[in-house]
């Protein structure tokens, strides 16, 4: 009976959603821990901890409560329910906080100590900085302070998702009963949430203290007469899914600001609160909230790490950082009067942030000022505060050019900014459309017509990345700029179904969601499972952000099971239980995190009998909602150049002993083992030295199909019974 246990397939060989977000989360935390990256860097990685909560519970944990109270409990492929998926976020979150809290304050805080960089509590400032301090607070946080009262003539107020509070316990000194009258400070986000102070201390170090510590230190200055017995910060979360039927709206754009008003008083889903309230007061503030006890996150550190995020531009310490990197800009791309003419005669592939984004926004800005340019179309999904790329659309709007612009101004969180985006365009006469109904559009695509000697011509962009400039030196992306007609025609169809009517577009070249990305993936899985048991070559290899499509998930087990070796290098969510036997014996998955985030979408198919191998990249991730409920373009990268880089860049990537982490069956991600070189090596480090290089950055003596024995570099990573 024991050996059936061991040997039989697992009921459900998939992992939870929910908790394979919480074990990435959990790999982003390690990077604060490690020493491998430089003390500031570390800081940022931290915050980004909470940033990355933040949204969790927005999203994921407010539908799975909302599931719970609509007395749905439908299991997932991977057999839990809302209520034990509750129960179990509940349990990995409470254990992250506290390896949060714990990396701050006996890791971080004294290696920035030693770094003369001191982060203090009120009792330990200098008698000169608590001076300072005071005067700080009378001028500059006093007078926007709005301390409210909680009683009969005072109802509880409408508090703001993820804004800072204190909940302070008010007692009146002349009575003898001890009460636990209950006041809120809401403290206003104009406020830096981080002080620096002003005096010098001697060795010179830089001083600083939360924002939070000031107002609960000095809670007392605003309630003369009456003695404050405990003052504790909190933040409260809400529900932040927009909910809206399109089909039924009139103004989308009118109906997502009406909604984005609404979500402020959305459902609280989480209370963070410091140590040390008054349990009279939180049991009350549970009560106003509608919450139960199972949703509140003590913290025993700083509420809301992600201030650190500013803290990290306020420090001006370069040594603590890491060093700049200078994209590199091909010489083609180099001279942007002659960008078209050089894609013209041939097809550009740039590798971001080792490539610059710079040559896009020439892409633009030339297309905006030459006067062969007749028209531009492109989608926008999320941008930078102050684009370069909405203002030189604007602009060729402005010189009588037709322009035309996709904004999904559905991009969670990025629904206000969009708004803006989408009025600022329409008032210089840019066309704006909204996409399709009950579809997100997140394809990264820009088209150009210009009028040349034998008649119209398109230029095209496809990518796997934003438009947006500041992530393009943060995330690792594709862009490739083409004008061949097989894909510009089809690019043009993409348009033209986004801005009219398409029931059934055609898309031979593209692979686009929801019409056939979905079913062309599967086809190709399928090719190499019959490849396989056909006795040749069969090898698939993709990098994505998330692998959560369940029967993307069985194609690629079936195809495990007849013999095709399979790496994955996925970043985030991986519903897929790698290295069960009789499953997925041939299945590898990896995840990388490290300087930059990875984002690029990279499909590799051995195709063995077929002319060349697929290589594909685009904007979609392996989930049901890029693949239904997006619209998504991937793309076939056909210039024997390019296909020999990607092969290289997936190469790297599988060779990386540094900053990948292997997913076992169990759940738990390690580093590599046994690697045959004792110095770690680093797939982004490797590139980010060569694109310093004026050679293209990549081994140019790689040929075409000689990506190598597939996990010859991990084959030891299997987990040791």
């Amino acid at each position: 009976m024991s050996e059936e246990k061991k040997t039989a397939p697992l009921v459900f060989p998939y992992f939870n959603r929910e908790l394979s977000w919480l074990a990435f989360n959990q790999r982003v935390l390690d990077q604060a821990t490690s020493a491998e990256y430089p003390l500031l860097e570390r800081m940022k990685f931290l915050a980004f901890v909470s940033s990355n909560l933040d949204e969790f519970f927005e999203i994921r944990v407010s539908g799975l409560m909302q599931q719970v109270t609509s007395g749905m409990n439908e299991a997932g492929p991977d057999g839990l329910g809302p209520k034990e998926q509750l129960q179990r976020i509940r349990q990995v979150v409470k254990r992250l906080i506290v390896d949060q809290t714990t990396c701050w304050e006996n890791q971080l805080v004294p290696a920035l100590t030693e770094s003369r960089i001191l982060f203090c509590g009120y009792d330990e400032l200098t008698r000169n900085e608590k001076r300072w301090l005071r005067q700080y607070f009378e001028e500059q946080i006093f007078p926007v302070l709005t301390p409210l009262a909680i009683d009969p003539a005072h109802p509880f107020p409408q508090l703001t998702n993820k804004a800072l509070y204190i909940l302070a316990s008010i007692d009146d000194p002349q009575t003898r009963i001890i009460e636990s009258m209950m006041a809120i400070i809401p403290v206003p986000r104009i406020l830096p949430r981080t002080v620096k102070i002003g005096v010098p201390r001697r060795g010179n170090p830089e001083v600083y203290i939360f924002l939070s510590d000031i107002v609960q230190h000095y809670a007392k200055h605003l309630f003369p007469g009456y003695r404050v017995r405990s003052a504790a910060p909190f933040r409260i979360t809400r529900n932040s899914d927009l909910y809206i039927d399109e089909e039924e709206v009139v103004n989308l754009l009118r109906k997502i600001e009406e909604e984005l008003m609404n979500l402020q008083k959305g459902a609280a889903v989480r209370l963070e609160i410091a140590q040390g309230a008054d349990p009279v007061l939180l049991e009350q503030l549970l009560q106003a909230l509608d919450l139960q006890p199972d949703n509140v996150y003590t913290i025993a550190g700083p509420i809301n790490p992600l201030r650190l995020m500013s803290t990290y531009n306020l420090i001006d310490r370069p040594d603590l950082k890491f060093p700049p990197q200078i994209p590199h800009i091909p010489a083609l791309l180099e001279t942007p009067e002659r960008i078209f003419e050089h894609i013209s005669k041939q097809d550009i592939l740039l590798h971001h942030p080792y490539d610059s984004f710079q040559p896009f926004i020439d892409f633009l800005n030339q297309a905006a000022c030459d006067p062969q340019v007749f028209a531009i179309k492109q989608t926008l999904y999320r941008t930078s505060g102050d684009s370069p790329i909405v203002e030189a659309l604007m602009e060729a709007s402005r010189r009588g050019k037709q322009v035309t612009v996709l904004i999904e101004i559905k991009a969670r969180f990025d629904e206000a900014n969009n708004i803006q985006w989408a009025r600022q365009l329409e008032d210089v006469g840019v066309h704006v459309v909204y996409g399709l109904v009950g579809l997100k559009t997140h394809c990264k695509t820009c088209m150009v017509v210009r009028r040349e000697n034998n008649g119209l011509k398109r230029y095209v962009h496809l990518g796997t990345g934003n438009y947006n400039p500041k992530t393009a030196r943060l995330y690792t992306d594709l862009s490739l700029f083409t004008a061949a007609p097989a894909i510009t025609s089809e690019v043009a169809g993409l348009f033209n179904t986004l801005t009219g009517f398409s029931l059934t577009p055609v898309f031979k070249k593209l692979y686009v969601a929801p019409f056939t990305l979905h079913s062309k993936i599967q086809k190709h899985i399928k090719t190499e499972t019959r490849n396989a048991r056909a006795g040749k070559p069969a090898r698939i290899i993709v990098q994505t952000n998330s692998l959560v499509d369940k029967q993307t998930i069985d194609h690629l087990y079936q195809a495990s099971q007849a013999g095709v070796k399979i790496d994955l290098i996925v970043r985030g969510i991986c519903n897929l239980v790698p290295q069960v036997k009789g499953v997925s014996d041939n299945i590898h998955v990896r995840s990388i995190l490290g300087r930059y985030l990875e984002h690029s979408r990279i499909f590799y198919f051995e195709n063995s009998g077929g002319a060349q191998p697929r290589i594909l990249a685009g904007s979609a991730d392996w989930m049901p909602r890029n693949f239904f409920r997006r619209i998504e373009a991937v793309f076939p990268v056909q210039a024997p150049e390019h296909r020999q880089r990607l092969i290289y860049i997936l190469e790297t990537y599988l060779k990386d002993s540094k900053h990948a982490r292997i997913l076992h069956s169990n759940g738990s991600y390690h580093r590599p083992r046994n690697t045959t070189s004792s110095t770690p090596f680093s797939a982004q480090e490797t590139f980010a030295t060569e694109s310093n290089h004026t050679r293209s950055p990549f081994v140019t003596q790689l040929q075409e199909a000689s990506i190598s024995p597939p996990h010859s570099a991990n084959n030891s990573d299997r987990p040791t019974p």
